[in-house]
Protein backbone atom coordinates (compact mmCIF):
# COMPACT_ATOMS: atom_id res chain seq x y z
CA UNK A 1 0.00 0.00 0.00
CA UNK A 2 1.63 3.45 -1.02
CA UNK A 3 -0.52 5.82 1.37
CA UNK A 4 -2.25 5.54 4.86
CA UNK A 5 -6.03 5.59 5.47
CA UNK A 6 -7.33 9.34 6.08
CA UNK A 7 -7.54 9.58 9.81
CA UNK A 8 -11.28 10.82 9.41
CA UNK A 9 -13.52 9.73 12.19
CA UNK A 10 -15.18 7.22 9.81
CA UNK A 11 -11.79 5.83 9.32
CA UNK A 12 -10.81 5.77 12.53
CA UNK A 13 -11.65 4.43 15.96
CA UNK A 14 -13.72 1.08 16.11
CA UNK A 15 -14.23 1.43 12.60
CA UNK A 16 -10.87 1.78 11.18
CA UNK A 17 -10.88 -0.93 8.20
CA UNK A 18 -9.44 -4.36 9.06
CA UNK A 19 -8.12 -5.15 6.07
CA UNK A 20 -8.21 -9.03 7.28
CA UNK A 21 -9.07 -12.09 6.33
CA UNK A 22 -9.13 -15.73 8.20
CA UNK A 23 -9.66 -18.43 10.43
CA UNK A 24 -9.78 -19.18 14.34
CA UNK A 25 -10.59 -22.84 15.29
CA UNK A 26 -12.39 -23.54 18.45
CA UNK A 27 -13.01 -19.66 19.48
CA UNK A 28 -12.68 -19.44 23.64
CA UNK A 29 -16.10 -19.64 25.42
CA UNK A 30 -17.42 -18.68 28.67
CA UNK A 31 -20.67 -20.41 29.37
CA UNK A 32 -21.96 -23.44 27.45
CA UNK A 33 -22.75 -23.09 23.98
CA UNK A 34 -26.26 -24.42 23.56
CA UNK A 35 -25.82 -28.62 21.63
CA UNK A 36 -28.96 -27.92 19.70
CA UNK A 37 -27.65 -25.19 17.94
CA UNK A 38 -26.17 -26.62 14.51
CA UNK A 39 -25.50 -23.89 11.65
CA UNK A 40 -23.53 -20.83 11.23
CA UNK A 41 -23.94 -17.21 11.91
CA UNK A 42 -22.82 -15.05 8.72
CA UNK A 43 -22.90 -11.30 9.00
CA UNK A 44 -21.28 -8.56 6.91
CA UNK A 45 -19.50 -5.40 7.34
CA UNK A 46 -17.89 -2.68 4.88
CA UNK A 47 -14.25 -2.83 5.21
CA UNK A 48 -12.23 -1.06 2.61
CA UNK A 49 -9.53 -2.65 1.32
CA UNK A 50 -7.61 0.34 0.02
CA UNK A 51 -7.97 3.90 1.22
CA UNK A 52 -10.76 5.88 -0.35
CA UNK A 53 -10.09 7.01 -3.82
CA UNK A 54 -11.26 10.61 -3.53
CA UNK A 55 -9.23 11.11 0.30
CA UNK A 56 -12.32 10.11 2.18
CA UNK A 57 -15.52 7.68 2.05
CA UNK A 58 -18.49 7.14 3.81
CA UNK A 59 -19.26 4.12 5.90
CA UNK A 60 -21.33 1.93 2.85
CA UNK A 61 -18.74 2.02 0.42
CA UNK A 62 -16.18 -0.25 2.10
CA UNK A 63 -15.93 -3.46 0.45
CA UNK A 64 -17.99 -6.49 2.13
CA UNK A 65 -16.04 -8.32 4.45
CA UNK A 66 -17.91 -11.62 5.59
CA UNK A 67 -18.12 -13.38 8.87
CA UNK A 68 -18.84 -17.02 9.72
CA UNK A 69 -19.67 -18.49 13.39
CA UNK A 70 -19.80 -21.85 12.54
CA UNK A 71 -21.62 -23.73 15.69
CA UNK A 72 -21.77 -26.95 16.57
CA UNK A 73 -21.56 -29.53 18.85
CA UNK A 74 -20.80 -27.01 21.97
CA UNK A 75 -17.93 -25.55 19.91
CA UNK A 76 -17.45 -22.02 17.80
CA UNK A 77 -15.32 -22.28 14.45
CA UNK A 78 -14.80 -18.26 12.91
CA UNK A 79 -13.79 -17.48 9.61
CA UNK A 80 -13.69 -14.24 7.78
CA UNK A 81 -13.24 -13.43 3.86
CA UNK A 82 -14.32 -10.81 1.52
CA UNK A 83 -16.91 -10.48 -0.84
CA UNK A 84 -14.42 -11.21 -4.11
CA UNK A 85 -16.07 -8.72 -6.03
CA UNK A 86 -14.80 -7.60 -9.44
CA UNK A 87 -14.34 -4.00 -7.87
CA UNK A 88 -12.57 -5.71 -5.10
CA UNK A 89 -10.24 -7.70 -7.35
CA UNK A 90 -9.49 -5.06 -10.46
CA UNK A 91 -8.52 -2.87 -7.25
CA UNK A 92 -6.22 -5.49 -5.77
CA UNK A 93 -4.54 -6.05 -9.21
CA UNK A 94 -4.00 -2.12 -9.45
CA UNK A 95 -3.16 -1.94 -5.37
CA UNK A 96 -5.48 1.21 -5.06
CA UNK A 97 -8.85 2.01 -5.11
CA UNK A 98 -10.43 2.85 -8.82
CA UNK A 99 -14.09 3.89 -7.62
CA UNK A 100 -14.92 6.52 -6.20
CA UNK A 101 -18.15 8.11 -4.30
CA UNK A 102 -20.81 6.08 -3.15
CA UNK A 103 -23.09 4.87 -6.25
CA UNK A 104 -21.40 7.30 -8.04
CA UNK A 105 -19.96 5.84 -11.30
CA UNK A 106 -18.68 9.82 -12.38
CA UNK A 107 -16.13 9.71 -10.07
CA UNK A 108 -14.90 6.49 -11.06
CA UNK A 109 -11.54 5.75 -12.54
CA UNK A 110 -12.35 5.73 -16.37
CA UNK A 111 -10.40 1.99 -16.48
CA UNK A 112 -13.49 0.80 -14.80
CA UNK A 113 -16.15 2.60 -16.77
CA UNK A 114 -19.30 -0.48 -16.92
CA UNK A 115 -17.39 -3.03 -14.39
CA UNK A 116 -19.76 -4.13 -11.35
CA UNK A 117 -19.51 -1.43 -8.52
CA UNK A 118 -20.69 -3.65 -5.81
CA UNK A 119 -19.23 -4.73 -2.73
CA UNK A 120 -21.28 -6.72 -1.21
CA UNK A 121 -21.59 -5.23 1.82
CA UNK A 122 -24.69 -4.92 3.49
CA UNK A 123 -26.00 -8.21 4.13
CA UNK A 124 -26.13 -12.12 3.88
CA UNK A 125 -28.69 -14.71 3.08
CA UNK A 126 -29.00 -18.42 2.25
CA UNK A 127 -31.48 -19.31 -0.78
CA UNK A 128 -31.07 -22.11 -2.76
CA UNK A 129 -27.26 -23.39 -1.38
CA UNK A 130 -25.39 -20.49 -2.12
CA UNK A 131 -24.82 -17.68 0.74
CA UNK A 132 -25.73 -14.12 -1.27
CA UNK A 133 -23.95 -11.37 -0.35
CA UNK A 134 -26.21 -8.11 -1.51
CA UNK A 135 -25.77 -4.68 -2.00
CA UNK A 136 -29.39 -2.49 -2.87
CA UNK A 137 -27.52 -1.17 -6.27
CA UNK A 138 -26.23 -3.95 -7.73
CA UNK A 139 -26.92 -8.34 -8.77
CA UNK A 140 -26.15 -10.38 -5.62
CA UNK A 141 -23.08 -12.46 -5.30
CA UNK A 142 -23.07 -15.88 -4.71
CA UNK A 143 -20.35 -17.61 -1.72
CA UNK A 144 -19.91 -20.56 -1.10
CA UNK A 145 -21.51 -20.73 2.76
CA UNK A 146 -18.90 -23.45 4.20
CA UNK A 147 -15.64 -21.83 2.80
CA UNK A 148 -16.82 -18.55 2.03
CA UNK A 149 -14.82 -18.83 -1.05
CA UNK A 150 -16.86 -16.65 -3.87
CA UNK A 151 -18.33 -17.66 -6.71
CA UNK A 152 -19.60 -14.44 -8.75
CA UNK A 153 -22.29 -12.52 -9.59
CA UNK A 154 -25.43 -13.58 -10.63
CA UNK A 155 -28.80 -12.57 -12.19
CA UNK A 156 -30.45 -15.72 -11.73
CA UNK A 157 -29.28 -17.26 -15.51
CA UNK A 158 -30.49 -14.86 -17.29
CA UNK A 159 -33.92 -14.53 -15.56
CA UNK A 160 -33.19 -11.05 -13.66
CA UNK A 161 -33.40 -8.01 -15.57
CA UNK A 162 -33.34 -5.49 -12.84
CA UNK A 163 -29.91 -4.02 -12.46
CA UNK A 164 -30.38 -3.71 -8.82
CA UNK A 165 -31.15 -6.24 -6.39
CA UNK A 166 -32.25 -5.26 -2.46
CA UNK A 167 -30.55 -6.38 0.62
CA UNK A 168 -33.51 -7.29 2.15
CA UNK A 169 -35.47 -9.99 0.27
CA UNK A 170 -38.04 -11.40 2.58
CA UNK A 171 -39.05 -15.77 2.62
CA UNK A 172 -42.42 -17.08 2.84
CA UNK A 173 -42.07 -19.43 5.59
CA UNK A 174 -44.40 -21.82 4.23
CA UNK A 175 -43.37 -22.22 0.87
CA UNK A 176 -39.74 -21.01 0.78
CA UNK A 177 -40.23 -18.30 -1.98
CA UNK A 178 -37.71 -15.45 -1.97
CA UNK A 179 -39.62 -11.70 -2.67
CA UNK A 180 -37.57 -9.42 -3.60
CA UNK A 181 -36.85 -6.53 -5.86
CA UNK A 182 -34.75 -3.94 -7.49
CA UNK A 183 -35.16 -0.22 -7.55
CA UNK A 184 -32.91 2.22 -9.44
CA UNK A 185 -33.60 -0.93 -11.84
CA UNK A 186 -32.85 0.67 -15.04
CA UNK A 187 -30.08 3.12 -13.86
CA UNK A 188 -28.64 5.41 -11.25
CA UNK A 189 -31.57 7.75 -10.58
CA UNK A 190 -34.70 6.09 -11.99
CA UNK A 191 -37.96 5.93 -10.24
CA UNK A 192 -37.85 2.31 -11.75
CA UNK A 193 -39.05 -0.48 -9.38
CA UNK A 194 -38.24 -4.59 -10.73
CA UNK A 195 -40.05 -6.44 -8.45
CA UNK A 196 -39.57 -10.62 -8.26
CA UNK A 197 -40.84 -13.98 -6.51
CA UNK A 198 -37.95 -16.60 -6.82
CA UNK A 199 -38.58 -19.94 -5.63
CA UNK A 200 -36.29 -21.67 -3.68
CA UNK A 201 -34.21 -23.89 -6.57
CA UNK A 202 -33.68 -20.24 -8.36
CA UNK A 203 -36.99 -19.99 -10.88
CA UNK A 204 -38.56 -16.80 -11.29
CA UNK A 205 -41.95 -17.39 -10.57
CA UNK A 206 -43.10 -13.49 -11.04
CA UNK A 207 -42.02 -10.27 -12.24
CA UNK A 208 -43.34 -6.81 -12.23
CA UNK A 209 -41.97 -3.76 -13.87
CA UNK A 210 -43.91 -0.31 -12.09
CA UNK A 211 -42.85 2.87 -10.79
CA UNK A 212 -42.06 5.23 -7.69
CA UNK A 213 -43.83 8.19 -7.21
CA UNK A 214 -40.13 9.77 -7.24
CA UNK A 215 -36.16 8.27 -7.20
CA UNK A 216 -35.48 7.20 -3.72
CA UNK A 217 -34.41 4.75 -1.50
CA UNK A 218 -35.91 1.57 -0.94
CA UNK A 219 -33.87 0.27 1.47
CA UNK A 220 -36.62 -2.89 2.63
CA UNK A 221 -39.76 -4.47 2.37
CA UNK A 222 -42.41 -6.36 3.95
CA UNK A 223 -44.41 -9.46 3.51
CA UNK A 224 -47.92 -10.54 4.53
CA UNK A 225 -50.49 -13.37 3.35
CA UNK A 226 -51.25 -10.98 0.60
CA UNK A 227 -49.36 -8.22 -0.34
CA UNK A 228 -45.81 -6.64 -0.26
CA UNK A 229 -45.22 -3.29 0.85
CA UNK A 230 -42.35 -0.84 -0.05
CA UNK A 231 -41.57 1.86 1.86
CA UNK A 232 -39.84 4.59 0.14
CA UNK A 233 -37.81 6.83 2.31
CA UNK A 234 -37.66 10.78 1.15
CA UNK A 235 -33.94 10.04 0.82
CA UNK A 236 -34.19 11.54 -3.00
CA UNK A 237 -31.70 10.92 -5.76
CA UNK A 238 -31.00 13.19 -9.08
CA UNK A 239 -29.10 12.15 -12.17
CA UNK A 240 -27.33 15.71 -12.97
CA UNK A 241 -26.50 16.50 -8.96
CA UNK A 242 -24.25 12.99 -9.58
CA UNK A 243 -23.11 13.41 -12.90
CA UNK A 244 -21.56 16.48 -10.71
CA UNK A 245 -19.97 14.94 -8.61
CA UNK A 246 -22.50 15.35 -6.07
CA UNK A 247 -24.07 13.15 -3.14
CA UNK A 248 -26.07 10.07 -4.41
CA UNK A 249 -29.05 10.87 -1.66
CA UNK A 250 -30.80 14.07 -0.14
CA UNK A 251 -33.03 14.54 2.52
CA UNK A 252 -36.00 16.05 1.74
CA UNK A 253 -38.47 17.19 4.89
CA UNK A 254 -41.03 18.33 2.57
CA UNK A 255 -42.11 14.63 0.60
CA UNK A 256 -44.31 12.71 2.82
CA UNK A 257 -43.12 8.41 3.80
CA UNK A 258 -44.72 6.70 1.19
CA UNK A 259 -45.86 2.96 1.60
CA UNK A 260 -46.42 1.24 -1.94
CA UNK A 261 -48.33 -2.10 -1.70
CA UNK A 262 -48.86 -4.83 -4.31
CA UNK A 263 -50.39 -8.17 -3.97
CA UNK A 264 -48.25 -10.84 -3.76
CA UNK A 265 -48.70 -11.65 -7.54
CA UNK A 266 -49.67 -8.41 -9.02
CA UNK A 267 -48.63 -6.38 -11.69
CA UNK A 268 -47.99 -2.65 -12.58
CA UNK A 269 -51.53 -1.77 -12.50
CA UNK A 270 -52.22 -2.86 -9.17
CA UNK A 271 -49.41 -0.56 -7.55
CA UNK A 272 -51.26 1.91 -4.70
CA UNK A 273 -48.98 4.44 -2.85
CA UNK A 274 -50.02 5.41 0.93
CA UNK A 275 -48.65 8.08 2.43
CA UNK A 276 -47.94 9.52 5.69
CA UNK A 277 -46.10 12.30 7.42
CA UNK A 278 -42.37 13.08 6.82
CA UNK A 279 -40.08 10.15 8.74
CA UNK A 280 -37.35 8.42 8.17
CA UNK A 281 -38.05 4.72 7.61
CA UNK A 282 -36.09 1.83 9.72
CA UNK A 283 -36.27 -1.90 9.23
CA UNK A 284 -38.76 -4.02 8.81
CA UNK A 285 -40.14 -6.38 11.85
CA UNK A 286 -42.98 -7.90 10.31
CA UNK A 287 -46.28 -7.21 8.88
CA UNK A 288 -49.63 -8.96 8.50
CA UNK A 289 -53.07 -8.70 8.14
CA UNK A 290 -56.24 -8.21 10.55
CA UNK A 291 -59.95 -7.54 9.05
CA UNK A 292 -58.83 -6.65 5.70
CA UNK A 293 -56.21 -4.73 6.85
CA UNK A 294 -52.48 -4.38 6.54
CA UNK A 295 -50.26 -3.73 10.11
CA UNK A 296 -46.82 -3.08 9.35
CA UNK A 297 -44.24 -2.79 12.00
CA UNK A 298 -41.31 -0.68 11.63
CA UNK A 299 -38.98 2.12 13.11
CA UNK A 300 -39.96 5.75 12.05
CA UNK A 301 -37.64 8.48 13.20
CA UNK A 302 -38.92 12.38 13.05
CA UNK A 303 -35.82 13.08 11.16
CA UNK A 304 -33.11 12.07 8.52
CA UNK A 305 -31.27 9.26 10.25
CA UNK A 306 -28.26 9.76 7.75
CA UNK A 307 -26.33 12.47 8.69
CA UNK A 308 -23.66 11.78 5.62
CA UNK A 309 -27.24 12.54 3.51
CA UNK A 310 -27.87 15.99 4.13
CA UNK A 311 -30.76 18.36 2.74
CA UNK A 312 -30.14 20.48 -0.22
CA UNK A 313 -28.65 23.12 2.58
CA UNK A 314 -26.45 20.89 4.17
CA UNK A 315 -28.24 20.12 7.22
CA UNK A 316 -28.71 16.95 9.01
CA UNK A 317 -29.72 16.51 12.31
CA UNK A 318 -26.72 14.83 14.80
CA UNK A 319 -27.78 11.29 15.35
CA UNK A 320 -28.07 11.54 18.85
CA UNK A 321 -30.80 14.46 18.76
CA UNK A 322 -33.21 12.03 16.75
CA UNK A 323 -36.24 10.93 18.22
CA UNK A 324 -38.66 8.00 17.27
CA UNK A 325 -40.42 4.63 18.31
CA UNK A 326 -41.34 1.23 16.97
CA UNK A 327 -44.51 1.85 15.10
CA UNK A 328 -47.60 0.05 13.51
CA UNK A 329 -48.50 1.52 10.27
CA UNK A 330 -52.40 0.46 9.08
CA UNK A 331 -52.95 0.63 5.45
CA UNK A 332 -56.16 0.10 4.73
CA UNK A 333 -56.54 -1.21 0.79
CA UNK A 334 -60.15 0.35 0.29
CA UNK A 335 -59.10 3.96 1.43
CA UNK A 336 -59.79 5.93 -1.70
CA UNK A 337 -57.15 8.58 0.05
CA UNK A 338 -54.30 6.69 0.14
CA UNK A 339 -53.50 7.98 3.62
CA UNK A 340 -51.52 5.29 6.19
CA UNK A 341 -52.16 5.52 9.43
CA UNK A 342 -48.80 5.04 12.22
CA UNK A 343 -49.68 4.49 15.84
CA UNK A 344 -46.65 3.96 18.16
CA UNK A 345 -46.23 -0.03 19.07
CA UNK A 346 -43.24 0.98 21.80
CA UNK A 347 -41.49 4.22 22.05
CA UNK A 348 -38.27 2.73 22.28
CA UNK A 349 -36.02 4.36 19.83
CA UNK A 350 -34.28 1.13 18.71
CA UNK A 351 -33.90 -0.86 15.22
CA UNK A 352 -32.00 -3.66 13.88
CA UNK A 353 -34.61 -6.07 14.45
CA UNK A 354 -34.85 -10.14 15.04
CA UNK A 355 -37.98 -11.98 14.70
CA UNK A 356 -39.31 -15.86 14.32
CA UNK A 357 -38.72 -16.49 10.62
CA UNK A 358 -41.86 -19.05 11.12
CA UNK A 359 -43.79 -16.62 12.06
CA UNK A 360 -43.45 -13.95 9.05
CA UNK A 361 -46.96 -12.73 7.78
CA UNK A 362 -48.34 -13.28 10.77
CA UNK A 363 -49.74 -11.84 13.65
CA UNK A 364 -46.16 -12.59 15.96
CA UNK A 365 -45.56 -11.59 19.42
CA UNK A 366 -42.18 -11.16 19.82
CA UNK A 367 -39.45 -9.14 18.55
CA UNK A 368 -35.70 -8.64 19.59
CA UNK A 369 -33.98 -5.43 18.95
CA UNK A 370 -31.09 -3.32 19.39
CA UNK A 371 -32.01 -0.06 21.58
CA UNK A 372 -30.34 2.26 23.66
CA UNK A 373 -30.39 2.21 27.46
CA UNK A 374 -29.22 5.71 29.26
CA UNK A 375 -28.14 3.98 32.68
CA UNK A 376 -25.51 2.18 31.26
CA UNK A 377 -24.14 5.01 27.71
CA UNK A 378 -20.64 4.07 27.35
CA UNK A 379 -18.57 7.18 26.86
CA UNK A 380 -18.68 7.98 23.34
CA UNK A 381 -16.63 10.88 23.64
CA UNK A 382 -13.54 8.94 24.39
CA UNK A 383 -14.03 6.66 21.78
CA UNK A 384 -12.67 9.43 19.90
CA UNK A 385 -14.78 8.48 16.31
CA UNK A 386 -18.39 7.51 16.78
CA UNK A 387 -18.95 3.81 16.09
CA UNK A 388 -21.49 3.35 12.90
CA UNK A 389 -24.39 1.84 15.52
CA UNK A 390 -24.03 4.95 17.59
CA UNK A 391 -25.79 4.51 20.98
CA UNK A 392 -27.18 1.27 20.69
CA UNK A 393 -26.14 -0.27 23.79
CA UNK A 394 -28.92 -2.96 24.71
CA UNK A 395 -31.02 -5.62 23.33
CA UNK A 396 -34.79 -5.51 23.87
CA UNK A 397 -37.33 -7.86 23.94
CA UNK A 398 -40.31 -6.30 22.81
CA UNK A 399 -44.14 -7.99 22.95
CA UNK A 400 -45.50 -7.18 19.79
CA UNK A 401 -49.28 -7.24 21.00
CA UNK A 402 -49.08 -5.04 23.82
CA UNK A 403 -45.91 -3.00 22.73
CA UNK A 404 -44.37 -3.64 26.00
CA UNK A 405 -40.76 -3.90 26.46
CA UNK A 406 -40.49 -7.16 28.20
CA UNK A 407 -36.75 -7.60 29.51
CA UNK A 408 -33.35 -5.65 27.91
CA UNK A 409 -30.04 -6.60 28.38
CA UNK A 410 -26.87 -4.41 28.61
CA UNK A 411 -23.54 -5.67 28.50
CA UNK A 412 -22.13 -3.05 30.21
CA UNK A 413 -20.66 0.97 30.78
CA UNK A 414 -18.18 0.40 27.89
CA UNK A 415 -20.10 -1.66 25.32
CA UNK A 416 -22.21 -1.48 22.64
CA UNK A 417 -24.45 -4.32 20.36
CA UNK A 418 -24.55 -5.13 16.76
CA UNK A 419 -27.82 -6.34 14.88
CA UNK A 420 -28.62 -9.73 16.32
CA UNK A 421 -30.18 -12.89 14.53
CA UNK A 422 -32.68 -15.30 16.21
CA UNK A 423 -32.50 -18.89 16.09
CA UNK A 424 -35.56 -21.21 17.54
CA UNK A 425 -34.95 -23.93 20.00
CA UNK A 426 -36.48 -26.67 17.07
CA UNK A 427 -39.07 -26.35 14.49
CA UNK A 428 -42.07 -27.04 16.79
CA UNK A 429 -40.85 -24.71 19.72
CA UNK A 430 -43.32 -21.82 20.17
CA UNK A 431 -43.06 -18.73 18.73
CA UNK A 432 -39.77 -16.96 20.22
CA UNK A 433 -38.36 -20.01 22.08
CA UNK A 434 -34.98 -20.06 21.36
CA UNK A 435 -31.47 -17.88 20.85
CA UNK A 436 -30.38 -14.57 20.37
CA UNK A 437 -26.81 -14.22 18.53
CA UNK A 438 -25.24 -11.14 18.55
CA UNK A 439 -21.89 -9.50 18.68
CA UNK A 440 -20.81 -6.96 21.27
CA UNK A 441 -18.64 -4.36 20.85
CA UNK A 442 -16.04 -4.24 24.02
CA UNK A 443 -14.99 -0.88 23.48
CA UNK A 444 -12.63 -0.42 26.61
CA UNK A 445 -10.77 -3.51 25.33
CA UNK A 446 -10.76 -2.97 21.44
CA UNK A 447 -12.00 -6.43 20.86
CA UNK A 448 -15.72 -8.04 20.47
CA UNK A 449 -17.59 -10.89 22.01
CA UNK A 450 -20.08 -13.28 20.44
CA UNK A 451 -23.05 -13.48 22.97
CA UNK A 452 -25.80 -16.33 23.06
CA UNK A 453 -28.93 -15.31 25.08
CA UNK A 454 -31.65 -17.82 25.89
CA UNK A 455 -34.68 -15.74 24.55
CA UNK A 456 -36.89 -17.11 27.63
CA UNK A 457 -34.96 -14.48 29.75
CA UNK A 458 -32.19 -12.53 27.47
CA UNK A 459 -32.19 -10.04 31.21
CA UNK A 460 -30.34 -13.30 32.89
CA UNK A 461 -27.49 -12.49 30.58
CA UNK A 462 -25.45 -15.04 28.12
CA UNK A 463 -25.44 -18.06 28.29
CA UNK A 464 -22.17 -18.62 26.24
CA UNK A 465 -19.69 -15.83 25.23
CA UNK A 466 -16.93 -16.88 22.34
CA UNK A 467 -14.29 -14.72 22.92
CA UNK A 468 -12.52 -12.68 19.83
CA UNK A 469 -8.81 -11.62 20.57
CA UNK A 470 -9.74 -8.46 18.10
CA UNK A 471 -12.75 -5.98 17.41
CA UNK A 472 -15.09 -6.63 14.59
CA UNK A 473 -16.28 -4.15 13.07
CA UNK A 474 -19.78 -3.02 13.00
CA UNK A 475 -21.81 -5.09 10.67
CA UNK A 476 -24.43 -3.55 8.48
CA UNK A 477 -26.49 -7.17 8.78
CA UNK A 478 -26.13 -10.84 9.18
CA UNK A 479 -28.50 -14.20 9.24
CA UNK A 480 -28.41 -17.96 10.23
CA UNK A 481 -28.68 -20.77 8.36
CA UNK A 482 -28.96 -24.17 9.67
CA UNK A 483 -26.77 -26.84 8.71
CA UNK A 484 -29.28 -28.66 6.89
CA UNK A 485 -29.10 -25.53 4.29
CA UNK A 486 -25.20 -25.78 3.65
CA UNK A 487 -25.92 -29.61 2.37
CA UNK A 488 -29.17 -28.93 0.65
CA UNK A 489 -28.62 -30.43 -3.23
CA UNK A 490 -28.27 -27.93 -5.45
Amino acid sequence: MTKPFPRSPQMSGWEAPLRFEGDLYDLEIEGEVPTDLDGAFFRVAPDPQYPPRLGDDIFFNGDGSVSSFRVKDGHIDFKMRYVHTPRYLREREARRSLFGAYRNPYTDDPSVAGLSRTTGNTNVVMHDGLLWALKEDSLPVGMDPETLETVGLSDFAGQVKSRTFTAHPKFDPESGDMFCFGYAARGEATPDVAYYVIDPSGKVKHEAWFTSPYPAMIHDMALTENYVIFPVSPLVSDLERIKNGGIYWQWDSGLDVLFGVIPRLGGPEDVRWFRAPNAFPGHTLNAFEDRGKIYYDVPLADDNGFHFFPDANGYAPHPASLKGAVMRVEIDPKRSDLRARAEVLTPALADFPAVDDRYLTTAYRHAFLTGADPSAMPNLAALKAMPFNGPFNAFLHVDAHSGDVKKTWTPGPMAGVQEPVFVSRDQSAPEGDGYLIALVNRYDEIRSDLVILDTADIAAGPVATARLPFRMKNALHGSWASAEEFTRSR
